[in-house]
């Protein structure tokens, strides 16, 4: 991974006086950046639904029950990452420590997924570079899409717009089956290598085959529906998880409103940390009630990741002073309804399949 140096502009002292107004306002009202009880509520909600719709998939009678408890135990799990997982990774979901490691292992691990290869990279790279590549971990090669301007430009990205939904449909499974399998392998789609302690690589194959024991064997055990009905429900629900993992992060800086910069041969951007994130991000509804309650701030992208030390109950009260400052500071704030960043995304796809080179739409309210 290429460390990136910045340089100080109107995004330092926008950051700056951001932190002093948040902590000013967390003194005022005497509460603490992490989880309150609200949050406290949610992880109990969450985790119980799992648990609830497991059973009641687990118990069922008839193939219809089977189907929509299976799916409704997905959806429930994807909350709990969403929710859960997230802050507990920033050790913001509650004030131990302790509790937000276990939270967040807890919650990832059991996904099938590996807690520590996510939690590691998300902070130290993602967060840090976001946008950049070779910097950011998120940032793809897949030769299946096109989505930086330095991968060759194949004939079939024109149409990638078009059978873009319909790949997104395999992104979680890609995550559980691939992803981490060919990062031991020392191979991945992603532009930075990924190495993966030997202690980390038992932990991901006993995770992913209880997985599978608990998401497909068990059931085939226990119900009367036969393999291929459980084996349906289990691409069903990897389905439509894919879809609303992909639809809630993907337009959050896969936009033909964002940046993607490029440092110079000293690694330096021509830009602060603060701005790189307002520069990188699209928030949509970010003052929605609904959107923090399910999306656990992730509609929130550019604030989260300016206040990663803030639990996502606390969004809502500190937008306002969010967006006061960065326009005092003359920083865009980009944020819209959901369905013009979902617009964006898609032209974002059509342009970078049609062109070379694209540059970034000024935003305006």
């Amino acid at each position: 991974m290429n460390k990136l140096k910045f340089i100080k502009d109107e995004g330092s002292e926008f950051y700056k006086e951001l932190n002093e107004r948040i902590e000013q306002y967390f003194a005022e009202k005497g509460t603490h950046r992490t989880g309150n009880n609200k949050m406290i509520f949610k992880i109990i909600l969450y985790f119980s639904l799992d648990l609830l719709f497991y059973v009641l998939m687990i118990t069922s009678t008839t193939p219809a029950g089977f189907y929509t408890f299976y799916m409704l135990m997905g959806l429930a799990v994807l909350m709990t990452a969403f929710n859960v997982s997230h802050d507990a990774a920033h050790g913001v979901a509650v004030k131990s420590k302790r509790w937000n490691k276990l939270l967040f292992s807890l919650s990832f691990n059991l996904q099938g997924n590996n807690a520590y290869v996510w939690g590691k990279n998300h902070n130290e790279s993602h967060h840090l570079y976001t946008n950049v590549e070779g910097s950011d971990i998120d940032v793809l090669n897949n030769p299946l899409f096109r989505m930086t301007e330095s991968q060759e430009l194949k004939w079939y990205h024109r149409y990638q717009f078009m059978y873009a939904p319909f790949l997104y449909l395999l992104y979680s499974l890609n995550w559980f089956f691939f992803r981490e399998t060919l990062m031991l392998l020392n191979y991945s789609s992603r532009t930075i290598k990924v190495e993966i302690p030997p202690n980390e690589v038992a932990k991901l194959i006993i995770y992913k085959l209880l997985y599978i024991g608990y998401m497909i064997v068990l059931p085939a055990i226990l119900l009367p529906f036969g393999l291929k009905t459980v084996l349906l429900a289990f691409l069903l629900n990897h389905f439509m998880v894919s879809v609303i993992f992909v639809g809630v992060l993907g337009v959050s800086h896969l936009s033909d409103f964002v940046s993607h910069p490029v440092p110079d041969r000293n690694n330096k951007l021509d830009m602060s940390w603060p701005k790189l994130q307002m520069a990188t991000s699209v928030d949509y509804n970010a003052d929605s009630i609904f959107f923090n309650w399910t999306l656990g701030g992730f509609n929130a992208h550019a604030l989260h990741h300016l206040l990663p030390n803030i639990c996502h109950v606390h969004y809502l009260d500190i937008l306002p002073i969010f967006r006061e400052l960065a326009d005092k500071h003359g920083l865009t704030y980009m944020e819209m309804p959901y369905h013009k960043a979902l617009a964006s995304h898609f032209r974002f796809l059509k342009a970078m399949g049609a062109h070379q080179t694209i540059n970034p739409i000024p935003f305006e309210r």
